[in-house]
């Protein structure tokens, strides 16, 4: 797995008391994005979700979680970037209290491993469902090594493309 530059990643600070915590998810200040659209999303254990991308009108993401534990996966598919087709992952969970920004034009996934996982996540753009399109999550050229081996999926995630597939389809 490659470091890529323009994933940024932040450790946010918590403060506790008597009565629970407090951490601030995301400061503006850190990181220069207008953030539209703002999603939660709640999965079992096991459950992946990706990998995920808008094809025209990218999506920037800044991700968070508030309850539970994902790996959190992030696959370059820039045209003409040094790093076509390599991937970053990072554990985000609710005790590390860490967020990532995935930049627009980066297919994003992540699988839970906790009974709970909630995720809650903001967008540099709305969602566009037509041009909404996945990568396969097992994809042999791209070989992540997710943290398990046989994930829930939903059927429209079975049937993501390979990043063969995609690259075919940037060229026309």
């Amino acid at each position: 797995m490659k470091r890529i530059k323009e994933i940024k990643t932040f450790k946010n600070k918590i403060f506790y008391d008597k009565r629970g915590y407090l951490f601030e998810s995301f400061n503006q200040k850190k990181i220069k994005k207008n953030f539209p659209f703002h999603i939660v999303s709640n999965s079992k254990k096991n459950v992946l979700r990706g990998l995920h991308l808008q094809f025209k009108n990218p999506q920037g993401k800044f991700v968070t979680v508030i309850k539970g534990k994902i790996f959190d996966v992030m696959v370059d598919l820039r045209k003409k970037s040094k790093t076509f087709g390599k991937y970053f992952s990072i554990y985000l969970n609710s005790k590390n209290t860490n967020s990532a920004f995935v930049p627009p034009g980066f297919a994003h996934g992540f699988c839970c491993l906790e009974k709970e996982n909630i995720i809650y996540y903001l967008n540099t753009n709305y969602r566009d469902k037509k041009n909404e399109i996945g990568i396969a999550w097992n994809d042999k050229d791209i070989k992540i090594k997710w943290p398990i081996k046989e994930p829930i999926l939903s059927n429209k995630d079975k049937n993501n493309l390979s990043l063969r597939e995609y690259c075919k389809l940037i060229k026309n």
